[in-house]
């Protein structure tokens, strides 16, 4: 991931926000045979140089009425009502709607023709459904300045991560499409993934924590197998750690892709996958099955399979 000066990143102590979030930097496993990067490198690499198409999920119409009850009021004088926080995927999809037509474009970065969607009057609103503890973490100065550079914000997707401990929080994989300014005078396209973590405070779900990675489009079209699922389990799983017996069809929907193997362990195993924008599939949930039980979520590190040949 790039740190681009000027794009809002924010450094608090040892930490740096973007949108709110925690950045962090994209995770590369050094690990490469050169017999791998060349049998795999025979794809056609033009899908993974170009934007989305997707339909946006933050989509939920909040007009002027509704933000005129908040106009010029203090982010510590806002009342959000509870009905937008009722569920965790509510309160996601209804915070993502709000900050949608926020912007903090600055002098330096520019975008627009004038004044672009509800200017700043989102982000007071948005910044309560941070809980107690998040808004500790991230003071509402520190949230505002994050967002520099920040013209409009898209939603594209979304998708529950398995929890199988009720008290641990609600994790939701999201991507953000995001338009920028520039020093160049016109707006420009970023992506982001990342998760977004959800407790309930009192009666109403609220934020915890978010995490976000910055997509880089010139990276995986150039560098080997990384950037599909089935040559991650193969060669990570397979080559490195000698777990599959047998490799199952893969199962495709929408952009949730589903791998699964018979290991040489006797479980099965289930990986699952988020194709970004970019065309990368980003594992998210590794799991395991024993004695044809329930899937339960498992830690696999590959690297250390390497380390022990």
């Amino acid at each position: 991931m790039r740190f681009i000066k000027g794009f809002g990143f924010i450094k608090r102590d040892t930490s740096i926000y973007f949108m709110g979030a925690e950045s962090k930097k994209q995770q590369l496993v050094k690990h490469e045979n050169k017999n791998e990067k060349e049998t795999y490198q025979q794809i056609d690499v033009e899908k993974y140089f170009r934007p989305s198409r997707r339909a946006i999920l933050n989509n939920r119409l909040f007009d002027y009425h509704f933000f005129n009850s908040y106009y010029d009021k203090a982010f510590d004088k806002i009342d959000i009502p509870p009905s937008l926080m009722d569920t965790p995927e509510n309160m996601i999809l209804n915070y993502f709607s709000i900050l949608r037509e926020a912007e903090n474009l600055t002098s330096q970065l520019i975008g627009g023709c004038g004044t672009v969607g509800e200017a700043r009057i989102p982000f007071p609103i948005v910044y309560n459904f941070f809980a107690k503890d998040y808004k500790q973490k991230v003071s509402y100065s520190t949230y505002l300045a994050s967002f520099e550079g920040i013209g409009h914000t898209n939603l594209i997707k979304l998708y529950k991560l398995p929890n199988q401990n009720s008290d641990q929080p609600i994790r939701f994989f999201i991507e953000l499409e995001t338009i920028n300014g520039t020093a160049k005078g016109f707006s420009a396209f970023e992506y982001h993934y990342g998760t977004v973590s959800i407790l309930k405070e009192e009666s109403n779900y609220k934020i915890v924590n978010i995490e976000l990675i910055g997509e880089d489009f010139l990276c995986d079209a150039y560098h080997g197998w990384r950037q599909r699922g089935e040559d991650v389990v193969d060669i990570e799983y397979g080559n490195w750690c000698k777990l599959i017996k047998k490799r199952l069809p893969t199962k495709m929907d929408s952009y949730v892709k589903t791998i699964d193997i018979i290991g040489t362990d006797g479980n099965d195993y289930r990986f699952i996958f988020i194709q970004l924008t970019n065309d990368t599939d980003v594992l998210i949930s590794p799991l395991i099955r024993r004695n044809q039980g329930d899937w339960e979520e498992t830690k696999i590190d590959p690297t250390k399979c390497v380390d022990k040949q």
